[in-house]
């Protein structure tokens, strides 16, 4: 998959494509449809299929203490939009010269000028340019001037995508997280919710009570799920690895921004810089304060035997 970071970066050959707009958050069941169409005209066609996605998200532009949470941070969303067959995604970067380009503009500089559309997938609701001025309807008109040059596009509604009679988004996602129904999530996103990221160095508190853990930072300003989990923890080798993961905070011990935790079973390597793939399997409980650090290890003890024996796993 060819990656495009900003106008800047389009060549010459780049010109000729069919594309989608949006911020895809998550990439679910419903996102994966619309790709899925797309892929089918770029067939038809014999163009390749783009999508066109923004980085932050618009609302974390304009109103980042209001932006909900996001559900995949970059690099996990181009991966599964990899995943999905697309060919090619343009990442424009949303800060103050895109948020004042005039809806024209973005038209005729990105559309047409810069990837050549022929066919575009957008929302009947989708607004963009400065001050939300440009809709369906004026890429509608735009397309068909252009075609009086030979570089017109045709628009297309991308229609809803349902299931059963509840439609699928990011929103009712986030929500399914926060009551911890990893089950609907899993059938509104069309597999595990996972999270992704190195592993840095932590404080080695885990390490002094015999639950070492991978630490890794969560590259959000909100994280979508908090609380300890079971876990399967994928990146080091063949098989993931079973383990208890806590996200959030730490109380406790006093933290101030959200992590993520994990503590593999039965594993006691060095694996720092190492990119992993973190499974949510069952939510245990949420994240609490407790009064003591004897507390807190008594209860990670009793969180460990819960998530051994939901994932089949058995104490050495």
């Amino acid at each position: 998959m060819r990656l495009i970071r900003g106008l800047h970066n389009l060549r010459p050959a780049d010109q000729g494509c069919v594309a989608t707009i949006g911020n895809f958050d998550g990439v679910h069941l419903g996102h994966r449809a619309v790709f899925q169409r797309l892929l089918a005209r770029g067939r038809e066609l014999g163009l390749p299929a783009t999508v066109i996605t923004f980085e932050p998200q618009p609302m974390e532009y304009f109103a980042p203490d209001a932006a909900p949470a996001r559900l995949t941070r970059l690099r996990e969303k181009l991966n599964a939009i990899r995943a999905s067959g697309i060919e090619q995604v343009m990442v424009l970067e949303f800060g103050p010269k895109l948020a004042a380009m005039e809806a024209h503009t973005f038209v005729q500089r990105l559309l047409i000028e810069g990837l050549g559309v022929r066919f575009l997938l957008v929302g009947d609701d989708f607004r963009f340019g400065r001050g939300r001025t440009g809709d369906f309807t004026l890429l509608q008109s735009m397309g068909r001037e252009a075609s009086w040059s030979g570089f017109g596009f045709q628009v297309e509604d991308l229609h809803t995508i349902t299931q059963g009679e509840e439609r699928i988004s990011s929103t009712r996602i986030r929500e399914a997280l926060a009551r911890g129904d990893l089950e609907q999530t899993k059938h509104l996103l069309g597999r595990p919710y996972a999270m992704e990221g190195r592993v840095v160095h932590g404080d080695k508190r885990g390490r002094s009570i015999g639950f070492p853990t991978a630490n890794i930072n969560l590259h959000r300003r909100v994280s979508p799920v908090r609380g300890v989990y079971a876990v399967r923890v994928g990146g080091l080798g063949p098989d993931a690895r079973p383990g208890v993961a806590n996200i959030g905070t730490r109380p406790t011990l006093g933290g101030l921004s959200a992590r993520l935790e994990a503590h593999l079973f039965d594993f006691d390597e060095q694996i720092y810089g190492q990119h992993l793939e973190v499974e949510l399997a069952l939510r245990l409980r949420d994240e609490k304060k407790f009064e003591s650090f004897d507390a807190l290890k008594a209860q990670i003890q009793r969180d460990a035997a819960a998530a051994r024996e939901f994932l089949g796993v058995t104490a050495p």
